[in-house]
């Protein structure tokens, strides 16, 4: 059957007006949206207007071509598979808005208050994929498609995926058990036993990244990351206690040294950031004897784990300045060595 041009130029003029109208409709009302949003103290609206703006282009083009096909000649064939086209494209594209908005609105809510899961790379993820896969399932009920067989396939041929991707599906429980256990979450602070610390960046489906102090990332594998002893710095706080080892000349007196580093302490604590005055600093005479020096163990309190090189530098070069104006002297190891001068008995 052959098809008459001439008889759509009436359609195709149709459809671009529309089309045109369609923008115009869009450009105002988003217009209105935004200012409206912006003047509203709650984020969310903001998050709708942003996640819709660009996908609206797209529904609106789709919207007056198919305007322009409704009201064409064009064989029923054709029609009805550029009818199908277009209504696959508007229900995906809605998808991907749909999950994209979704998502945003969840990392929101967890910024915003104490969820029990928190905002990894896994947990948009898994989102997406529940979004796009009912997405899917609309588009081939569409389709007139039945979904029975699939499923069918998908059952049987599940065994055999599963058996070939079993590394990758046991990094993704992994994951999903570090989240929901929260023994480890993004933003702590930890240390391998193999020797790596830094800050968990994301936890994705197959990996943890970590950011170590060198601005490095180590990416370890959920599964090893589950199985690995971790030491996690804030938990159960991110507060914790500095020790700090000092050794002073033997005829130093104790109490006088205790005295000195309390007040110290206590003094930086309003002038050094990250050391904390609650609970109060105290001292101990542990190790004790050391081989040429009194040794005392400083304890404190810092705000977090990184705070403790500053807090280090500042209370050393102050406890020294005070030793300085106090006496108290500083030891170095040293060693007597004893010669002993053996006769010649042989003649």
């Amino acid at each position: 059957m052959k098809i008459d041009f001439d008889k759509l130029i009436i359609p195709a003029s149709i459809a671009l007006v529309s089309i045109l109208i369609l923008l115009v409709i869009r450009f105002l009302g988003f217009r209105i949206l935004s200012r409206w949003a912006k003047r509203t103290e709650n984020l969310i609206d903001d998050i709708i207007v942003k996640t819709f703006k660009t996908p609206s282009v797209y529904w609106s083009i789709a919207i007056g071509i198919y305007i322009g096909i409704a009201i064409s000649e064009l064989p029923k064939k054709y029609a009805i598979f550029l009818t199908k086209t277009i209504h696959v494209l508007i229900i995906f594209s809605i998808t991907i808005a749909v999950a994209n908005l979704l998502v945003r609105i969840f990392n929101y809510y967890v910024r915003k208050s104490n969820l029990p899961i928190p905002a990894t790379g896994l947990a948009d993820g898994v989102l997406k994929g529940i979004v796009v896969t009912i997405g899917i399932l609309i588009i081939l009920t569409v389709l007139k498609i039945s979904i029975t067989p699939i499923l069918t396939a998908l059952g049987i041929g599940g065994l055999a995926v599963a058996l070939a991707l079993q590394d990758t599906l046991a990094n993704l429980f992994a994951g999903l058990h570090l989240l929901i256990e929260k023994s480890v979450r993004v933003g702590d602070f930890i240390k391998l036993e193999s020797g790596q610390e830094g800050f968990v960046d994301d936890i994705t489906w197959r990996t943890a990244r970590i950011r170590m102090l060198s601005n490095n990332i180590v990416v370890i594998p959920n599964v090893k990351l589950a199985q690995s002893i971790v030491t996690n710095y804030y938990l159960p706080e991110k507060r914790m206690s500095l020790s700090i080892t000092i050794g002073v000349s033997c005829s130093s007196d104790p109490v006088k040294v205790e005295k000195i580093l309390v007040e110290e302490t206590k003094k930086a604590a309003n002038e050094v950031p990250g050391l904390l005055d609650e609970p109060e600093p105290f001292v101990r005479f542990i190790p004790g004897f050391g081989d040429s020096s009194l040794d005392f163990t400083l304890i404190c309190q810092v705000r977090e784990f990184i705070d403790q090189y500053l807090v280090q530098h500042e209370l050393r070069k102050r406890i020294f300045e005070r030793f300085r104006k106090e006496g108290i002297e500083i030891p170095f190891p040293h060693r007597t060595v004893y010669l002993r001068e053996e006769k010649d008995w042989q003649k």
